[in-house]
């Protein structure tokens, strides 16, 4: 992928000896995924502390990616667990806070948008710790999405925004966001270039008994259409009949659903259903997709790094660079809308979009190594 970070000849931090303590704070599966280049790059040079909120607690949505991601066992794991925005952001942040008071860091590191996120850039900037926030500058316009408000919030008390792209960088100046602001690609790439050989090799595909570009890649995840039965049914619907092979890793949230709705026992026999799947199995299957189908930010920028076409089961999405390329395309919860996409829908050439060179998390260590 083209773009400008990637002529750029990167030298790396220069020689320092001033030891900063950050505090590193995770709780979901996309923030694990994150943090794991950047907790190998500051552990280099710095004291990290990696506070885990709990947010993603059960062995497969949390575990499995420490271990495949080879991320450092958590020094705190709050246990927060799942529940009501309110009650989760609420107890995040009391625990959070008394961590931080507790280590004093100089800096506290944010990823992404989740509860965690807002909880503790609220947490240390009461305590006047700096925040630095990894994937500022994301915008879906949509405030009725949760996670809109919380990377609202967290840029705005961060002294340090480190933009995955150009467009993040132009959107915060747009909220008058100057100060700070660092372009630095997107960690996400990072792993995904470093892990993409291993991720070929799992034997996920051979396991399922599927055949490389032969089935479909869905994940649903996102409340606007967990929560809502006439969503979920119309998805449902379409990956029914579409007359193709559907493998749905399904999320603890989605499985709830499906089992308050009865739709899970309806669509035994039309998807390939399995249990939430470790980073790697989950990249072996995308890579090797015809499509995927996906509500997930995440998800909608690894098919767009492996060139697979992607049909995104919302109204709007914070990464308009792949829909702008013409890998991407919004379909929200339209049975009809789905099922032409999957029919139609051949996007073809190279991805033009710049998410950085794969040294975003170098470029994060080195900012925070200067601000020494």
């Amino acid at each position: 992928m083209r773009g400008a970070l990637d002529n750029r000849v990167y030298e790396g931090p220069g020689p320092s000896t001033f030891r900063m303590k950050v505090a590193s704070v995770v709780g979901a599966r996309p923030q694990f995924i994150k943090a794991a280049p950047v907790s190998a790059a500051l552990r280099k040079q710095h004291q990290e502390v990696l506070i885990h909120t709990g947010q993603h607690y059960d062995d497969e949505m949390s575990a499995t990616f420490f271990r495949s991601l080879h991320i450092p066992e958590p020094d705190y794991n709050l246990g927060v667990g799942s529940g009501p925005h309110g009650e989760q952001t609420g107890k995040m942040l009391l625990e959070v806070e008394r961590v931080l008071k507790e280590e004093a860091p100089d800096f506290t590191l944010v990823y992404g948008d989740t509860n965690s996120t807002l909880a503790a850039a609220l947490a240390a900037a009461k305590l006047h710790i700096p925040v630095a926030h990894v994937e500022a500058g994301l915008r879906s316009h949509n405030r009725h999405m949760p996670e809109e408000i919380n990377r609202v919030v967290a840029d705005h008390l961060s002294t340090l925004l480190f933009c995955p792209t150009q467009t993040a960088v132009e959107q915060l100046a747009a909220e008058g966001i100057h100060a700070g602001v660092h372009l630095v690609g997107d960690v996400m790439y990072d792993v995904a270039l470093a892990t993409a050989q291993e991720a070929r090799q799992r034997d996920a595909i051979r396991r399922l008994g599927l055949t490389k570009k032969g089935y479909l890649l869905c994940t649903v995840h996102r409340p606007q259409n967990t929560d809502d039965p006439t969503n979920l049914k119309a998805i449902l619907a379409a990956l029914a009949g579409c007359g193709r092979t559907v493998v749905f890793p399904v999320h603890p949230r989605t499985k709830k659903a499906f089992e308050a709705s009865g739709l899970l026992h309806d669509m035994r026999e039309t998807l390939v259903l399995t249990e939430p799947l470790d980073y790697l199995d989950f990249q072996c299957l995308l890579i090797e997709a015809a499509k995927v189908l996906t509500d997930s930010g995440g998800v909608q920028k690894e098919a767009y790094f492996f060139g697979v076409p992607c049909i995104t089961l919302r109204d709007e999405t914070e990464w308009i660079e792949t829909v702008e390329d013409g890998w991407n395309v919004l379909v929200g919860a339209d049975r009809e809308e789905i099922l032409r996409a999957i029919a139609e829908f051949n996007p073809s050439g190279t991805q033009n979009k710049s998410f950085g060179d794969g040294r975003a998390a170098e470029r994060i260590v080195d900012v925070l190594t200067g601000m020494r």
